[in-house]
Order: C-alpha cells, then sequence, then structure tokens
C-alpha cells in the first residue's frame, strides 16, 4: 500500500474508532459524585436528575455521596478519575467558586482539573428560625436580639454557601453570632429543630418541606428576588438587609481531557433533562430554578463567581482554613 493510500487508511481508521467510541458510550453504570449527605438539598436534586439521565443514557447512573470538607473531597476524587466519562461531579457552586477563597489550599484545582459538562439549576437560601424555641417572626426581630446581646446566640451551616449567607449578614446588619458548622444542612437542620442552634441559613430544597410541616419558620430568603416556591417570604433587602444578595447554582463536571465524544453525549442528555417539564416542576416545588446551559455557560459561571464569591467572602472578613 502507498504512503498516500496509508494516510487514508489511518484517518479512516481513526474516524470509525471515534465514532465507534461515541456510539459505545455509555457501556457501563455512570457514577455521579456528589459532596454532600444523602437528605440535603442538593442531593435531592441529584436524584431526581440521575433518575432522569438514566433514562436518555441507557445505563444506570448511581448517585455516590462523599461528604465532607464543603464539597471538596467529592471533587478532589472526580479531579483525580480517568476522564472517561463513567465518572461524573454533580456539584454547587461551592467547589468551584466560593472554596478557594475558604480553604488556604485545595487539593485540585477548580478550573484545570475540571471539564464543565452543563448547568442544572439555581438556588436561593432561606434564613429559619424555630417557631417554638425562639419568638423572631421577623428579620428586624432576630437583628434586634442579636445585637442587645452580642455573641450570646448561635447559628448553624452545613456548607460554604450557608457559611457566607450568615457571615453576610453579620457584616451588614452589624450583628454576633456564634457559627456552628456541620457535615451536612440535614444535621443543621436537625439542631434547629431541637433548639440547639438559634437560626440557619439553609438551602430552599431542604427548608420547604420542614417549613410545610411547620417546624421551622422562613423570616427571608438570600436572593434578589422571591423564588416560585416562597413568594411571600421576602428577600434580605427586602427584610431590612440593604445590599443583601446570595445565590448559588449546582452544575456538572467531568475530569479535565475528556474525550469529546463523550462530553457532547453528557451535554446533550443532561439539556434534554433540565428542559423537561416534570424536572422543572419538581425543581421549583423544592426551592430551586431550572438552568439548561451548556460548557460555556458553566465555565462562565466558574469564572465569574469565583471574583463575585471572593468580595463577598473578603468584605465578611471570613479568613481561609
Amino acid at each position: 500500500m502507498s504512503a498516500t493510500g496509508l494516510a487514508v487508511f489511518a484517518a479512516a481508521t481513526l474516524g470509525l474508532s471515534s465514532t465507534a467510541h461515541a456510539q459505545a458510550y455509555p457501556a457501563k453504570p455512570i457514577r455521579m459524585v456528589l459532596g454532600y449527605p444523602a437528605g440535603s438539598g442538593i442531593d435531592a436534586v441529584a436524584r431526581q436528575v440521575a433518575a432522569r439521565l438514566e433514562k436518555e443514557a441507557g445505563q444506570p447512573v448511581v448517585v455516590d455521596n462523599r461528604a465532607g470538607a464543603l464539597g471538596n473531597i467529592a471533587a478532589d476524587m472526580v479531579a483525580k478519575s480517568p476522564a472517561d466519562g463513567y465518572t461524573i461531579l454533580f456539584t454547587p457552586n461551592s467547589t468551584h467558586a466560593a472554596n478557594i477563597h475558604l480553604f488556604k489550599k485545595l487539593p485540585f484545582d477548580p478550573v484545570k482539573d475540571f471539564q464543565p459538562v452543563g448547568t442544572v439549576a439555581s438556588l436561593g437560601f432561606v434564613l429559619l428560625t424555630n417557631p417554638e424555641a425562639r419568638p423572631y417572626k421577623t428579620v428586624a426581630d432576630l437583628t434586634a436580639t442579636l445585637k442587645r446581646e452580642p455573641g450570646k446566640y448561635s447559628w448553624g451551616s452545613g456548607n460554604a454557601t450557608g457559611q457566607v449567607a450568615g457571615e453576610l449578614y453579620k457584616t451588614l446588619a452589624g450583628v454576633d453570632a456564634v457559627n456552628v458548622p456541620y457535615k451536612g444542612v440535614p444535621q443543621a437542620m436537625t439542631d434547629l429543630i431541637g433548639g440547639r442552634i438559634d437560626f440557619l441559613f439553609a438551602d430552599a430544597t431542604l427548608a420547604i418541606p420542614q417549613l410545610k410541616g411547620g417546624r421551622v419558620r422562613a423570616l427571608a430568603v438570600t436572593g434578589k428576588t422571591r423564588p416560585t416556591s416562597l413568594p411571600d417570604v421576602p428577600t434580605m433587602a427586602e427584610a431590612g438587609v440593604p445590599g443583601y444578595d446570595l445565590s448559588g447554582w449546582f452544575g456538572i463536571f467531568l475530569p479535565a481531557n475528556a474525550p469529546a465524544p463523550v462530553l457532547a453525549s453528557l451535554t446533550g442528555w443532561l439539556n434534554t433533562v433540565t428542559r423537561d417539564p416534570a424536572i422543572a416542576e419538581f425543581m421549583r416545588s423544592i426551592g430551586a430554578e431550572p438552568l439548561p446551559g451548556g460548557p460555556a455557560d458553566l465555565a462562565t459561571l466558574v469564572r465569574t463567581d469565583t471574583e463575585k464569591w471572593g468580595k463577598i467572602i473578603r468584605a465578611a472578613g471570613i479568613t481561609a482554613e
């Protein structure tokens, strides 16, 4: 065979190999790694997305909870996994925008070690109290109490957004309270309901079921606007804390250098999932909003939110651990 013939044969073979790879993926179950515990708000969304992804992929999508270090344990695991499409990271903005400002050193690079797949949802947090244990009915009531007795009361945080939300409130309202960190929001919620902490910034996905049961009271939401699911709850700015605006997002990442056909498949499936009316209805019912988007959209969010969260964290006086 001539040199030209060999070149043509090699190109054709590579093309067939690429096509075969795209057609073969996925040939086994996909592991969706999540840095927060089962029962958390993000876990509820991840499991709905995983179940719907299975229909598109034709293979099981198994949620693997690896809680700890505000999602860093899970992110590090995925960053160091083979870039073959069988291990993906479902994560909030914590790992890719906030934690770089909250930790002195991360075991991974949020940009270089990952390939963005797409956005899933946006969500706000809710400032909660225990209606039986504490008399606060408004943010103004809580603020007045904290100013009257600085350092006496405690608040819980189960993730990076919850921690920053509380510190931002302390800074903008000029109050002092003791932060009690938890492995996840469900544990913090248990202590709020049990009267062991005084208030909590929880993601809306976990707050809403407790609100419906009357076990907690919502004083405000942290975003710029009121979510569809909580139309009667004021924003922090409306409740008397001017300039308060904090919200988060969920996204999916692959390890860096994932094959282009794998990325294309996952992105296409994910956009089908996030545009599914049933998934959108589920998200809104638990306080999130569907946020369809591809790799470029998620990469932009990482870039802009890393800068935004850095400013918020520095303004709140939070130092890296």
